[in-house]
């Protein structure tokens, strides 16, 4: 997909028992990430039990006004679920998160998490929260930038001939 603006988004991934030594890695990506995913393994109630804290780390560490999305991963083990579709929702409602689930392995709703958190921020780049100008936030204007306001509407200005860079 193209869109006008690039966007950085920060992955963040709650680590596994004995490696607290990640997130001190993961705080430099927080700075200048306009997005960020925050994962949990639906069949671990561990890592969703660490999740205030991660989150309370990507909100220190970052600007304000990053979307982030809470994303349990691994729905296509259902089987093996420690942790309720519910108990993620309400966490997000909770803390004014976007919510989805995802398998990784089965790739369901794994391109969805992307481009719903890419949709929450162009909304607020829309409404003026964040300056497109200033690449503290995260975005950074790419060269294909028109003032048309199109968006995420995909692959404008290459069709017809017209240069313009791939992707």
């Amino acid at each position: 997909m193209k869109t006008e603006e690039n966007i950085t988004f920060c992955p963040l991934f709650t680590p596994q028992a004995g490696q607290e030594a990640f997130r001190s890695i993961t705080r430099s990506y927080y700075r200048g990430a306009a997005g960020a995913l925050l994962v949990y393994d639906i069949t671990r109630r561990e890592t969703f039990n660490h999740l205030t804290q991660w989150l309370e780390d990507a909100r220190q560490h970052s600007n304000s006004n990053m979307v982030i999305m809470l994303i349990g991963n691994k729905s296509d083990l259902e089987s093996r679920r420690e942790v309720k579709r519910e108990e993620g929702e309400a966490f997000a409602r909770e803390h004014g998160l976007v919510f989805m689930e995802t398998s990784a392995k089965t790739a369901a709703n794994v391109e969805e998490a992307f481009i719903n958190t890419a949709r929450e921020i162009y909304e607020k780049i829309q409404e003026g929260v964040f300056d497109v100008h200033n690449e503290a936030n995260g975005i950074k204007i790419g060269p294909q930038h028109s003032p048309s306001g199109a968006g995420l509407a995909g692959n404008q200005g290459a069709a017809g001939g017209q240069g313009g860079g791939c992707c």
